[in-house]
């Protein structure tokens, strides 16, 4: 069984601008520099006018786990792995994510939508969480939901403040 999450932001900003800082790989590697914890790291990233790919990596300390989490992984942190994929799509953008937590049975997938909004611009981030631990997988997957939810809500507010 999985966990679907949703996230919304508005941006006074156009499409393109917005885009365009998301996928900026300097300002990627400054958000990871600043918020993605431990081994944050550009894996992979291609970029060109049809849109954008990247393999990056967050890592989180385990003072920093939910203790739900911290139950299950003990006194180490986790290391996360997220694809992104985007491409142009009429007047916005589309993209994909797949999340990996290696060495865990835990994961996510999702989409993503970029599009106008009135003068501005709307992300939409749709991502479903599975965890296959029995018993607590359901705990688990309600808590990385939340924290997936609490990490597009900074990611958002550091993209706009760059712009």
């Amino acid at each position: 069984m999985s966990r679907p999450t949703e996230f919304r932001a508005t941006s006074p900003h156009p499409v393109d601008r917005v885009y365009a800082t998301m996928v900026d790989r300097e300002i990627l590697s400054d958000r990871l520099a600043t918020m993605g914890g431990p081994g944050a790291a550009i894996l992979e990233y291609t970029g060109d006018e049809n849109g954008c790919k990247y393999r990056i990596r967050h890592g989180i300390d385990e003072k920093d786990l939910p203790g739900v989490v911290k139950s299950f992984v003990g006194s180490r942190g986790i290391t996360i792995e997220r694809d992104e994929s985007w491409t142009r799509s009429g007047d916005g953008y589309d993209g994909t994510v797949g999340v990996e937590l290696p060495g865990m049975p835990a994961g996510a997938q999702g989409t993503m939508r970029l599009t106008p909004k009135g003068e501005g611009s709307e992300l939409v981030v749709k991502v479903d969480v599975t965890v296959k631990v029995p018993i607590i997988g359901g705990k688990i997957e309600e808590s990385v939901a939340q924290q997936i939810h609490h990490l597009l809500e900074m990611e958002t507010e550091y993209t706009l403040s760059r712009i």
